[in-house]
């Protein structure tokens, strides 16, 4: 008994400490206030280093909004948020809470959000949009467009360094981590209860790692995979849009309700792509040129929620059949207006290296994919993302995971999401080791939580009472009536952060 009170004695000695470091890095807590753009909310600002290693140096203003428990007799505690991006705002996931969470979770928690680093409303990462509109064609034909890209980043980065300041070379996750920490100290909390999606995972990968003595819960939700090079990267994700597309075609051929039920849809799609090369394909409501690119990004987009029925539509609708009932915008990175556009693919890139030395690297890498993926030829968003990486540097490298603390954590995944393979999930669920138990929607689309009764059950009760399921659990698709939420990714609405790039952005990965 003595020995075990010296033990508790010495572990809340040291998390004391380690708050108290994490505190005397920080100016000042969190002044709450009802929300401008939604009072029924509260916001504030958190203060952090811009450089977490010069804790005196310079700061940035991390902004942050809560929605407090509905029932406080049954409060747990905070639940922080993230919904993903790069580039996902944790503020408005709060603000939208009352519709994605369970009335059960928010009893339970303050639901916590908090825009990360440069993103939104905390001092976000622009450029100058004349120096973005020069921006190539992505995907590069020949040595001369490398060549191309390789002087316009040295252009690019350069801009965007002088109009963000000092904090465009510090947003990589091991940062938002450290800010997470920090976040976690000014609520008051001994420990971190987390949930995050798509690349709201890697923050709480990282965080695991950083801070493992931390952890009260983490569920992450479509996982990123930070031991993946860019061959690694690109292929697996390749692999998951053909796969997505594949059952989307499944779909299609069976349900009557499909449009393009009863046609060659492959042969339909091969063809558009071969008039995108060609440059004949129009978007019939702008009358702009397509690109192979712009094409294949419908079949990641419309996999995500999944929203096939609108896929069909616009594929037959591209095709020269009816319009769909809901127009999506034209997809992929144009021109912006204004005097300034936004880079968040520079978290991306300082989080993993996509660098390739030259064309024929880069051309075998996209030979690889079409091999992988005969019908979409290469996965839209890291193709999108690529080639902004060069000439700018890589802070937080690939690696395998380490978790060394005692804390179960829960990694989920669909088995056909086209964002973040399921794989992914896998290799990082067996990176962080057996705390962590990896839970299988063996559905459709990006994001389990809030899909079905199973898998958003078996969160809940993680989150509330930190109990994990048996490894290798697996949740069936339910029935319509089992949806516990009705969320936007099954309506008409795509991932918005892919439909206007340059310009204000909301979650993707």
């Amino acid at each position: 008994m003595l020995a075990a009170a010296l033990v508790a004695m010495a572990t809340l000695s040291s998390v004391s400490t380690a708050n108290a470091e994490t505190r005397e890095a920080v100016t000042g807590g969190i002044a709450w206030a009802p929300c401008e753009e939604e009072p029924s909310a509260e916001c504030g600002k958190l203060t952090v280093p811009i450089d977490w290693s010069k804790p005196d140096g310079p700061t940035v203003d991390i902004a942050v909004a809560r929605r407090k428990a509905t029932d406080p007799a049954a409060r747990i505690g905070s639940l922080v948020i993230n919904p993903g991006g790069p580039g996902g705002s944790g503020v408005e996931a709060v603000y939208g809470a009352p519709g994605s969470y369970t009335e059960e979770l928010q009893r339970r928690f303050d639901i916590v959000g908090f825009d990360p680093r440069g993103v939104g409303r905390s001092n976000p990462l622009i450029c100058s949009a004349s120096v973005y509109n020069q921006m190539p064609h992505t995907v590069m034909r020949s040595q001369a467009d490398f060549d191309a890209w390789n002087a316009f980043t040295k252009k690019l980065h350069q801009d965007c360094r002088e109009r963000t300041g000092p904090l465009y070379d510090h947003v990589d996750s091991v940062d938002v981590a450290r800010d997470m920490d920090a976040l976690r100290a000014a609520l008051g909390e001994e420990k971190l209860t987390y949930y995050g999606i798509s690349y709201g995972t890697l923050m709480g990968q990282m965080y695991a790692e950083l801070f493992p003595d931390r952890v009260r819960a983490l569920a992450l939700d479509s996982n990123m995979d930070h031991s993946l090079g860019v061959a690694g990267f690109l292929t697996t994700e390749a692999i998951a849009v053909e796969d997505a597309f594949d059952q989307f075609v499944g779909w299609c051929e069976q349900d009557p309700s499909c449009v393009l039920h009863g046609k060659d849809i492959r042969a339909i799609w091969k063809d558009l792509l071969a008039k995108a090369r060609r440059g004949e394909l129009v978007y019939p409501s702008t009358g702009q040129k397509m690109t192979e690119l712009q094409v294949i990004y419908n079949a990641a987009l419309g996999n995500e929620g999944p929203d096939w029925r609108t896929l069909s539509q616009t594929i037959n609708w591209l095709a020269g059949g009816e319009p769909p009932d809901w127009v999506p915008p034209l997809p992929g990175r144009g021109p912006v207006e204004g005097d300034v556009a936004y880079l968040p693919t520079a978290i991306l890139c300082q989080d993993y290296n996509l660098k390739v030395r030259n064309y024929a690297e880069y051309a075998a890498l996209m030979a690889v994919n079409s091999k992988l993926a005969p019908d979409t030829r290469y996965h839209p968003y890291p193709t999108d993302d690529m080639p902004i990486c060069m000439n700018y540097p890589t802070t937080n490298p690939p690696h395998r995971l380490k978790y060394t603390g005692d804390a179960p954590l829960l990694l989920g995944n669909s088995l056909h999401d086209p964002a973040t393979p399921w794989i992914w999930s896998a290799n990082a669920a067996r990176q962080l080791g057996p705390k962590a138990v990896l839970l299988t929607y063996e559905g459709w689309g990006h994001r389990i939580y809030g899909k079905d009764k199973c898998q958003t059950d078996i969160i809940d009760e993680y989150l509330i009472s930190v109990k994990v399921p048996p490894h290798g659990t697996r949740c069936a698709v339910g029935t319509p009536e089992e949806n516990t939420l009705k969320r936007d990714s099954q309506s008409h609405k795509w991932p918005t952060d892919r439909l206007s790039w340059g310009g204000p952005v909301t979650a993707l990965r």
